[in-house]
């Protein structure tokens, strides 16, 4: 769950930028192949920096909990 979470920010962007540039080519009969993979790259990109301090208190926190509860699971 935690992996689903912390990869749906910048899985949810590339999609998004993908299906916007996928209606332009079906609207505009271009149909380069070259040209969905850098904007879904920077997409991806920019989505990890905006979304990186949340990814990273949710995977902190995940982990802090791990660790909590190993004394718990030892016994």
């Amino acid at each position: 769950m935690i992996t689903l979470l912390i990869s749906a920010p910048p899985l949810l962007a590339g999609l998004a930028v993908g299906l916007i540039i996928s209606i332009f080519q079906a609207v505009t009969q271009i149909q380069e192949f070259t040209l969905t993979f850098i904007p879904k790259i920077l997409a991806v990109f920019i989505a990890t920096i905006i979304f990186l301090p949340w990814m990273l208190q949710v995977f902190l926190g995940y982990t802090t909990n791990l660790f909590i509860q190993i004394p718990i699971l030892a016994k």
